[in-house]
């Protein structure tokens, strides 16, 4: 049987680290980690998150070895509403990254945090 959207990001999200904006913007501070926002770039043109790398969720697995090959280096991943960072987030573990944090919240809600 298919499955859903919705499903998948259930079953993915049972095994990942996720956090709220606020607490994984203070991780990333302390602790040095990239933010990388997988939303497409006309999101990002339209609402911009400030402390963010746009790498769109299409071209994760094709752009982050190369632009991040330290395989313990803490990342943050955020989309619009979390469903897409979960998948990412998800995916880079796949690849070999051992410090993933997917960001499971609201865009506007990132963005706040950000500015804090």
């Amino acid at each position: 049987m298919l499955k859903t959207v919705p499903e998948l990001i259930a079953e993915a999200s049972a095994t990942l680290k996720r956090l709220d904006a606020k607490s994984a913007m203070s991780e990333a501070m302390q602790h040095d980690g990239l933010i990388i926002d997988v939303r497409e770039p006309s999101e990002v043109a339209a609402k911009p998150a400030s402390r963010s790398i746009n790498i769109p969720r299409g071209v994760v697995e094709m752009m982050m070895r190369e632009k991040f090959p330290s395989a313990d280096q803490p990342i943050y991943v955020h989309c619009a509403t979390g469903g897409r960072a979960v998948l990412a987030t998800e995916q880079l573990e796949r690849m070999g990254y051992t410090n993933v944090t997917a960001i499971t919240c609201p865009i506007d809600t990132v963005c706040e945090a950000m500015e804090a």
